[in-house]
This record gives structure tokens, sequence and C-alpha cells, in this order.
């Protein structure tokens, strides 16, 4: 008998409905029936939880093969965590660009002088302000990715870590056209690491 197949049992046997179970277990009644059709496997903590509410062991829940899938699928989300994590934070360090003397700021000449972003005065208006955009996108987009770390599924899921990467591949091209060799450097190498973590994830 299958996990799906045992948890219907289980719960039918209490005399209880998926909303019921639900409430007990603090999942949604969506996750409860999508574990009995059979359509996904609870988490280690949630199935730790099955179990205790019903009385059984995990073994008597999961077969061997299911048992193996469940970790396998639990290591898989927990390396999506970290990727987001990671994205998350490193795009937050964009930040540093509105404070670290990382863009060239020419004077009159050949003389170039470090300078902040918020001091950055020798540049063209319209230039300055594609700066501030870029840098503001990519840093509110990792306090985003922060802050709903644990939000999972649905088009979030899909498309934050591409946006990420998006921002950073614009700002990047930004940087290197407009002469920003130091800018360019920090963004490159921020998304170098993202790049690295999704080679090492595959």
């Amino acid at each position: 008998m299958e996990f799906n197949e045992k948890l219907q049992e289980l719960r039918k046997q209490r005399g209880i409905s998926q909303n019921e179970l639900a409430k007990s277990l603090f999942v949604s009644r969506t996750a409860i029936s999508k574990w009995e059709s059979g359509r996904g496997y609870p988490s280690i903590e949630s199935l730790k939880a099955i179990a205790t509410f019903f009385s059984v062991s995990v073994d008597d829940l999961l077969s061997s093969k299911e048992i193996l899938n469940l970790a396998q699928n639990d290591g898989r989300e927990k390396e999506k965590r970290l990727q987001g994590l990671i994205f998350g934070l490193l795009d937050t360090c964009a930040a540093l660009l509105f404070f670290l003397p990382l863009f060239a700021s020419r004077l009159s000449g050949d003389t170039v002088q470090p300078s902040t972003l918020f001091g950055l005065d020798s540049v063209q208006l319209y230039l300055k302000i594609l700066f501030f955009i870029s840098v503001s996108a990519l840093t509110i987009w990792g306090i985003l990715s922060l802050a709903f770390q644990n939000l999972a599924g649905g088009v979030w899921e899909k498309c934050k870590n591409k946006l990420s990467l998006s921002f950073s591949i614009f700002s990047l091209l930004l940087f290197v056209i407009s002469l920003q060799p130091y800018a360019s450097v920090f963004i490159f190498v921020l998304l170098t690491i993202k790049a690295l973590t999704l080679i090492k994830r595959r």
C-alpha cells in the first residue's frame, strides 16, 4: 500500500475530514488533498507530525522506495532554499554600491577620482538615474527574496532567480558600457557566485 492510500485509510479510520486533518497538522487542505491523491509527499517535518497524530511510525507510513524518494526531494528542497538565500544575500549586497567609492568620477583632463554613487556628479543625469535604478532594483529584489524565502511554488518560485540574474546582467552591461570598471567588477563577482551556485546544484 502506497503512502497516499495509507494516509486516506488512517484519516477515514479516525473519522475526520481533510480539512480537520489539515488544521491538526497546521497545513493547508490542498496539501492533504495533494498527498492523498499521490501528487506529492509531505516534508520530513510534516511526515513526523502525521506519524505522531496517528500514533504510527514513519516506517509504517512509507515504503523503502518512498523513503528514498522523500529523502531525495527533501535534499532538493534544501538546495533550493540555500540557493534562494545566497541569491537574496548577494542581491542585497548591491546596496554597497551606494556607499563604497566604486564609481569613477572623471575630473578635468584624464584625472579620475573614485566616488560613491551618491557623490557621482561627473556623469550625465540620465546615466546616474539608470545607475540608481539598477542598483535599487537589485537591492530591493534581494530584500524581497529574503523576506519571502519560505514562499514555495507558483510564479514566485519559477521567476525569482531568473529575475535576479536578469537584474545582475543588466547592471553589469550598464556599468561596462558606461566605463565604470570597479562597479562592473563588483557586479561581475556577484554574478559569478550565482552562476557557480547554479552549476553546483546541477
